[in-house]
């Protein structure tokens, strides 16, 4: 299974709450704070609901 890096780029102030809890879910805390997760359907659906503020990378 392939891994993905997901970094926060933008503030979850004023954001809505579902949105807030996913960032939260991910275990993502601040701007530029960055995690590693397995590339499951959990996972990229989560990242596919909070796209805007989260940049993805994939890794070898």
């Amino acid at each position: 299974m392939s891994k993905i890096r997901v970094t926060q780029v933008k503030s979850q102030i004023g954001r809505l709450k579902n949105q807030k809890r996913t960032l939260e879910a991910l275990g993502l805390k601040r701007i530029n704070h960055t995690v590693e997760h397995d590339a499951s359907a959990t996972i990229l659906g989560m990242v596919n609901k909070v796209q805007h503020l989260v940049s993805v990378e994939e890794i070898k």
